[in-house]
């Protein structure tokens, strides 16, 4: 599906987020409905600001299912696991890595978020909806943790459209 962002996909957007979505660069992932479901924001906003997440999950469907997730646990687990598996640090700190070289490729002129990637990366676990975005956004086998996290979601995307 088409990464390019139309008047319809910002519509639907500020749709999902109830407010004016700001400086979307692309639709990063959209739901099997076809509807914006991750969006890339560049890491400077039009306004000047800094803006260190560059996936974003805008499907409120997703959202609600990410932070359920997010009551049980998982985030504690997945930090236990990083600070006694080396091999799973090794591949989240790769999938740091891969989310500021993506970052950097729209915009690499931001100062105040160099180093920065978003979700607790790349030594802990503080946000599912940024690792799953980040998942979603670049496909399997990319962010193990935001994959984990994505297995143990449900089908967000079958009773209704997401928008």
């Amino acid at each position: 599906m088409s990464r390019e962002v139309s008047q319809s996909d910002l519509d639907c957007i500020e749709n999902q987020l109830q407010r004016p979505p700001r400086d979307v660069h692309a639709i990063a992932y959209r739901c099997p409905c076809g509807k914006p479901a991750v969006i890339e924001t560049p890491p400077r906003l039009q306004d000047g600001t800094p803006f260190p997440t560059f996936y974003y999950a805008t499907c409120p469907r997703l959202t609600a299912a990410i932070s359920t997730l997010e009551t049980t646990g998982l985030m504690a687990d997945m930090n236990n696991r990083i600070a006694i598996d080396p091999e799973l640090s090794g591949k989240y700190f790769a999938a740091h890595e891969d989310y500021l070289a993506s970052r950097a490729a729209v915009a690499n002129d931001v100062p105040e978020v160099e180093g920065i990637s978003a979700g607790g990366m790349p030594d802990r676990v503080k946000c599912l909806h940024s690792l799953i975005a980040h998942s979603l956004a670049a496909g399997p086998d990319v962010n193990p943790l935001g994959d984990e996290a994505l297995d143990k979601l449900p089908k967000w995307w079958l009773d209704n459209p997401c928008a």
